[in-house]
This record gives structure tokens, sequence and C-alpha cells, in this order.
């Protein structure tokens, strides 16, 4: 070691045993790292109020424009002058104000969506789990190259398969309609909305996978010792360890369920099937004044608003497993 080296090397600070044998407890060093000083902290003080304040402006208009009458949806006060109640009211006709549960059936439209999310986000969320269980668990010949294929899934964007996946919905509804004795879940149905739901996703498998690769071998080696399977194994230890992983992906497939509007706008033809964007999407285009509209803007904003509240409160309620899943994932492998 050089002689600036030496200087700079930890000084241990020893203490006594009973028997006089020296025990090393910790180390310091002769230089103290200066603390962050009252301008460099509340530097960031201002800088995070401003970005808050900048991130959570667009919502705080939406809520404004959501309560303010026609006419003065689109003003830039963030309080109303005059306050209007959007959501519902006396069903009057055109040229009176519109009111949101008034003009469609959005309350159906919401529960579509409710449902849609839940059961296609508990379908992936254990379908993947069970592919990811299976990468990190067994040794199998080319299970490298396997998972490679899978992750490689991920670089083709959804307006490559959009169409065949439609072909193949499309047959399979010509199908179910020519015999009378199947359900139809093809096409103009619900179906192509969770059902794919059932197969995995490259995205959350990688992700489970990183989480399961973090629990220790021992346990289920032990666990195979008492007898249990390997589905016992799946579903006693490496569900309950992984819950923040499992409750990451459940939010993020509710999130991506819940604002998808392309898949419904490709397979629902019926207005009762409809989920909340694509709900919104056709009030735009029944209120917009080029489509033949007059304008009750508030509308679209009042139903804009009910459709974020929800996933503001899901991401409220899960935020702590939100936030652990993430850091825990991002350092297994």
């Amino acid at each position: 070691m050089t002689a600036a080296g030496q200087e700079n090397a930890p000084v241990p600070i020893t203490t006594g045993t009973p028997r006089g044998i020296p025990q090393v407890v910790r180390t310091e060093r002769w230089w103290r790292r200066p603390d962050a000083s009252w301008l460099t902290r509340g530097f960031f003080v201002v800088l995070l109020t401003l970005l808050s304040i900048l991130f959570i402006y667009p919502f705080l208009w939406l809520v404004s424009s959501s309560f303010k009458p026609k006419g003065e949806t689109f003003s830039s006060e963030l309080i109303p002058s005059d306050w209007a109640w959007n959501f519902t009211g006396p069903d009057r006709p055109v040229p009176f104000t519109q009111y949101l549960f008034n003009v469609a059936p959005v309350a159906h439209w919401f529960f579509n969506s409710f449902w849609i999310s839940a059961l296609g986000a508990a379908a992936v969320t254990l379908s993947s789990a069970m592919v990811a269980f299976s990468f990190a668990y067994f040794r199998f010949p080319l299970r490298n190259v396997l998972f490679s294929i899978l992750l490689a899934t991920m670089m083709l964007p959804g307006q490559v398969t959009m169409i065949p996946v439609y072909l193949l919905w499309n047959e399979i509804g010509q199908f179910t309609l020519a015999h009378s004795w199947l359900p139809h879940i093809g096409t103009n149905t619900q179906y192509p909305l969770w059902v794919p739901n059932l197969f995995a996703s490259a995205f959350y498998v990688f992700l489970q996978r990183q989480f399961f690769l973090g629990i220790p071998r021992d346990y289920f080696e032990a666990a195979r010792i008492d007898g249990d399977n390997y589905f016992t194994m799946f579903w006693r230890i490496a569900l309950p360890l992984a819950k923040p992983a499992l409750i990451v992906t459940f939010i993020f497939e509710v999130q991506a369920k819940w604002f998808d509007l392309m898949t419904p706008l490709i397979y629902l033809r019926d207005r009762s099937a409809f989920t909340v964007p694509l709900g919104l999407k056709t009030l735009l285009d029944q209120f917009n004044s080029s489509g033949g509209g007059v304008g009750d803007y508030q509308v679209i904003m009042a139903g804009t608003l009910l459709m974020v509240l929800p996933m503001l409160l899901l991401f409220a309620a899960f935020q702590k497993y939100f936030i652990e899943g993430i850091s825990t994932s991002g350092r297994k492998g």
C-alpha cells in the first residue's frame, strides 16, 4: 500500500474482550463526508415542488373542467366562476345542457370495464406466474434459448399481430355461429378483450421470473423432501413469497385494460358491450361540433374524471406493494 493509501485507509477502532484479545467492531475514516448545505436542500425542495405542480396541474384542470358549465369547459381558470353538476340530472333534449349518465349507458360501460380489467388482470397474473416459475425452478435443455425467444416477442409491435389476431377471432366467431351449441366467442363479443391473457405475457413472465430467482432454492428442496409436488410448491411457497411481484403485475394489467381503447374499438360493435374509453370516444364524436354535436364537452370531462379516479385509488391502496415489487424485482437475477 502506498503512503497516500495508508493515510486514507480506515482507522479500526478496537475493543478488548474478557481475555484481552482485541476485536474490531467498526471502522472510521479520518475525514468526514460533508453534509448537504441548507442551500442545496432548499434548491431540491423548490425543484421538487415546481415539478409536482407541473405534473399535477393537468389533473387539477380536469377536475375543474368537469364542474364547469357548458361553454366554459376550456377556460384556463382552475376555480370555476360558475359551478355546474354535469354527471346526472333531468333528462332534457338538445339544446338544453346534457348530463353524463343521461346521454348513454355510462354505468354499464363502467361495469364492463371493471369486470374485464379484473378478470384479464387475474388471468395474466396467474398464467405468467406459472410460466415464470417454470423458467426459474426447472432445469431443462434449451431453457435459456426458449426464454430468449419469449423475450424476443416483446420486440414485435402490436400493429404487426393486430390483423392476424383479428382474422383468428373472426374465424373462431364464424365457427361458433355455425355450431349453435357453442357459445359465440368471436368478434363483437368481449372475449377477445380478456381471453388472450390466459396465455401469459412476456413482460410479466420476465418480471416475475426475476422475483422467483431470488427465492432460496432450499425452500423448494425441503418441500420436495416433505412430499410436496410441483404444483403445491408453486401454490404454497412461490406465490406467497412473490406477492409484491404479483400485485405489480395485477396493477399494471388492470391499468392497461382499463385505459385500452384500440382493442374494444376493433372488436366491439354493440353499444351495450362498450368499455369506458370506447364509450367516451363515442360521446366525443357525438358532442363534437364537427360531428354535428352542440359542444357539450363538459360531459366528456366528467366522464374522463370518473375514468381516472379508480386508477388513482387503486395505486394509492397498493402503493406499498407496487414500490416494493418494482425495486425488489430490479435487484434479482
